[in-house]
Order: structure tokens, then C-alpha cells, then sequence
């Protein structure tokens, strides 16, 4: 497969407070923009030529992308779907196979180049990756029909059809795709709404891949159906981007199985370690230091002074992590400081403050400043989950629903507390004694309102 076109245009409004002022696609996820390791992946599964197709802050795409070769940038002027995004990009295509993955997928290399290997050697004109349900609500997903079809070695999985957020089915479209040039038309012909929907379902006017692998199987194409091998996640909402982190970062601990120190760097003596470390050049790890898991550390980073890392922790360059602080699984960007005291499990994207005595849990996001004995609740007094509600549809997320979900150039005050589940919009404060019970908008600054009662007081109370 020469060929990969990579849709990173959309709004990307449902994984606020995260795609307003960032285009979805360059959100990081253990420190790498989604599409950048996106595009790396494809390359290393051999695409030799990437069309990314732009359009909502286009540049941040360009930015993340311009340093990697053979990558061409077109431009989709009207945000009016997958399928005509993928037409923009098809007058750069010969008569020849394409595949088309979406922009915001989180996933290990593995699944493209089994995808790849799978449809190029069968016959048919188009293929989609699919993933089973599981407990995942398929309301929530593009989801398809899997039948069995003979083969001269067997038999193979075809999609029997497609739906748009059903109120049932097992296996979901992972927006990943396969196509010879003899499909295109079927993407021309897209009548710009998805059809197969349930009663009720009240589809947005929008051409989507899908309804053109569905007007294949109308006219009697076998459309091949490939299941995932490894996870893959579609970052769509806010909690996707804590589980992207925490499932790729698990994976690649799972490729460390031994300790690899690079030139300069250090660990103490004094340091206890109770699992592998994967140590950047000159960066230290200090004494008193307790690591239960494995740590992979970019370079210059100083985890020193009774540090307590347990989990699988990805660290970035430059970061200080010191003085008894305490940090569970975890995604940790570049330039960050965790100092005294200091609890932390989630993501931290780059250049994050955690100077002393609070207790984060969730995704913060860029140049964020948390404010001493800020406290981010993680447990209702009901033991429920939180609900949340996302373009106007009010949802239980299946993940991290008790976590906060704070957008970039926020900060708290002294002693702030955030109720479980609250998002906080980008270039927002949270001011000092606030107990935060609702979400917060973007460019807005809460404080709390205090009355006092002021009267005589003295040793004539006291009878002297």
C-alpha cells in the first residue's frame, strides 16, 4: 500500500475542553500529537506517500507534521464529511489502492500493517477495520454487521452492513479503510446523510465513509471486514484521551524487558527500583527514590528526594519530579514540575506545575498552574460515576468518568477543591477556595465570594 490519506480536518467539539483551541488530531498522547504517531506508524507500515487533509486549525497540523517527508497537505474548505474529505485528497491519487485512516486514532503499529497486509492480499475493492463492542455502548459508534464469506483458502469476514449509532450490535467501524481506485465512485455517489439508522436516529447531513462502504454491499460488493489485533482507541470525547494514554503507555512497558540507561544518565544507589527503567541521557534518578513499575524518562529530567513512582509512568524531557511527591500511572509531559508532596495520576501535557501539597488526578492540560492543597475529588459519596454531558447529550463515560478534565493555560488557587468529574475550559481560573461543583468555560475566572462578621474582642471578654 503506497498510499495513506489521513482526515484531520474536523471541529473535534466533543472532546472539549481539549478541541476548541486545538485541532483533536495534535492532542498528545504520551507526548507525541495523535497524527504525528499516526503518520509514523503508517510510514513504518510501509505508505511511502501521506496525504493529511486538513482544514480546522490547519497549521497545528502542518506544525506537528511539516518535518516528516513525503507528506502533501490538502486543504477541505467545507467541513461537510469523511467521504468528501477523502474526494479533496483523491485528485492526487492515481488509478491505484488508498488507505484512509482517521486523523484522531490511538493505536499500536501492529493493527495498520495486519489491516494493510490483510486487504492487499485478498481481491475486493474496499475493507474496514472493525473492533468488537465489548461494554461499550454502540449508540455511541458507527457500527457494523460481520458475516462469513468462502474463500478459495477458507473463509473470510465481510461486512454485512452498517448502521449509525445503533441501540444494539457487537463490532464498531475503527475508521480505517482500504480502497482500489475502483471504489471511488461509491465515495462520489455518497448521498451526504447516513441512511441506515434506527428509527429516530436523526442522522446529521454529513457524507460519511460508511454510508459508501454501504451502497457496496446494496449492489452486491464484498466489502472485507479485518478485526483489530491490539487496542485501539478513537479519541473522541475528553475521558479518550486519559484511556489513549493509559492503554499506549501500558504498551509500551510491555516492550521494555530490561533497563536501558542512556550516556550521562544516573541512578543512585540509594534508589529502590522494583521494575525496569528506561533512563534518557543525563537525566537522574536520585536517592530515596521508590519505583514500583516501569518508568520510561526522556532526557534531563531530575526524579530525585524520596519521589514515590508506581505504575507504568512515561516522563518527557526536563522534568522535575522530587521531594516525596507521589505519582501513579501516569503521562507526564515535557518541562513539568511535581514537587513536595504533590499526588499525581493521569496526563499532564508539556509545561504543567504541580509545585507542592495538592492531589491531581485526570488530564491537564498545557502551562497549567495548580495552586498549593488544590484537590481533585475522584470519589462520589454515592460510589457512582459521574455524568457528563457532551453536545448536549448527557452521558456515563465508560472511563475516567470521576477524573478532571482541564484545558490548556489553566490555574487554580490555594486550596481550590474540584468536585469528580468536572471539565474546566481552556485559559480558565479556578480561584482560591473555590469547591468547584460545575464545569467551567473557556476564558473564565471563578472565585469564591466570602462573608465575614467582624466584632470587639479582647481581655474584657475575659473579665480582666
Amino acid at each position: 500500500m503506497d498510499t495513506a490519506i489521513v482526515l484531520a480536518a474536523g471541529l473535534g467539539r466533543k472532546v472539549w475542553p481539549y478541541g476548541e483551541f486545538r485541532q483533536k488530531c495534535t492532542i498528545p498522547v504520551a507526548n507525541t500529537p495523535i497524527i504525528r504517531r499516526l503518520v509514523e506508524s503508517l510510514v513504518e507500515a510501509g505508505c511511502q506517500r501521506v496525504l493529511v487533509v486538513v482544514g480546522h486549525h490547519a497549521q497545528q497540523v502542518r506544525g506537528a507534521l511539516a518535518d516528516l517527508p513525503n507528506v502533501v497537505f490538502v486543504t477541505q474548505s467545507t467541513p461537510d464529511g469523511t467521504a468528501s474529505a477523502v474526494l479533496t485528497a483523491s485528485a492526487h491519487l492515481e488509478d491505484q489502492p488508498y488507505l484512509v485512516v482517521y486523523g484522531d486514532i490511538v493505536t499500536p503499529p501492529d493493527n495498520l500493517r495486519n489491516f494493510i497486509q490483510e486487504f492487499c492480499s485478498s481481491h475486493v475493492e474496499a475493507a474496514a477495520l472493525v473492533q468488537p463492542l465489548g461494554n461499550e455502548d454502540a449508540s455511541d459508534w458507527l457500527c457494523a454487521g460481520i458475516g462469513t464469506e468462502a474463500a478459495e483458502d477458507g473463509s473470510v469476514s465481510m461486512l454485512t452492513g452498517i448502521e449509525g449509532h445503533p441501540r444494539g450490535g457487537s463490532h464498531r467501524l475503527c475508521g480505517v479503510y482500504a480502497f482500489r481506485g475502483s471504489a471511488t465512485p461509491y465515495l462520489l455517489r455518497n448521498p451526504g446523510v447516513v441512511t441506515k439508522v434506527p428509527v429516530g436516529g436523526m442522522p446529521p447531513p454529513e457524507s460519511e465513509i460508511a454510508q459508501s462502504l454501504q451502497l457496496m454491499i446494496d449492489e452486491g460488493k464484498t466489502v472485507l471486514a479485518v478485526q483489530t489485533m491490539e487496542f485501539l482507541i478513537d479519541v473522541d470525547k475528553p475521558w479518550h484521551v486519559l484511556e489513549a494514554n493509559h492503554r499506549l503507555v501500558d504498551y509500551l512497558a510491555k516492550q521494555v524487558t530490561e533497563d536501558q540507561v542512556a550516556a550521562g544518565a544516573k541512578i543512585s544507589d540509594a534508589a529502590e527500583l522494583n521494575g525496569h527503567v528506561v533512563l534518557g541521557k543525563n537525566s537522574v534518578i536520585g536517592p530515596r527514590v521508590v519505583i514500583n513499575g516501569t518508568l520510561i524518562a526522556g532526557a534531563n529530567n531530575n526524579i530525585t528526594n524520596g519521589a514515590i513512582l508506581h505504575g507504568n509512568i512515561f516522563v518527557g524531557d526536563q522534568c522535575r519530579i522530587s521531594d516525596y511527591c507521589d505519582v501513579g500511572s501516569s503521562t507526564i509531559g515535557n518541562r513539568c514540575i511535581i514537587g513536595h508532596g504533590a499526588e499525581m495520576s493521569g496526563v499532564l501535557f508539556d509545561k504543567v506545575y504541580l509545585y507542592h501539597y495538592c492531589e491531581m488526578s485526570g488530564v491537564f492540560g498545557c502551562a497549567t498552574d495548580i495552586g498549593a492543597a488544590t484537590v481533585c475529588g475522584t470519589l462520589r459519596f454515592d460510589d457512582g460515576d459521574t455524568r457528563m454531558r457532551v453536545e448536549g447529550r448527557s452521558e456515563v463515560p465508560p472511563y475516567g468518568s470521576n477524573s478532571t478534565y482541564m484545558g490548556d493555560y489553566c490555574r487554580t488557587g490555594v486550596n481550590a477543591i474540584i468536585m469528580p468529574g468536572r471539565r474546566i475550559g481552556s485559559y480558565s481560573v479556578v480561584g482560591p477556595g473555590v469547591i468547584l461543583y460545575d464545569d467551567v468555560p473557556s476564558k473564565t475566572m471563578i472565585m469564591a465570594k466570602q462573608e465575614l462578621i467582624t466584632k470587639p474582642w479582647g481581655p474584657e471578654r475575659y473579665g480582666w
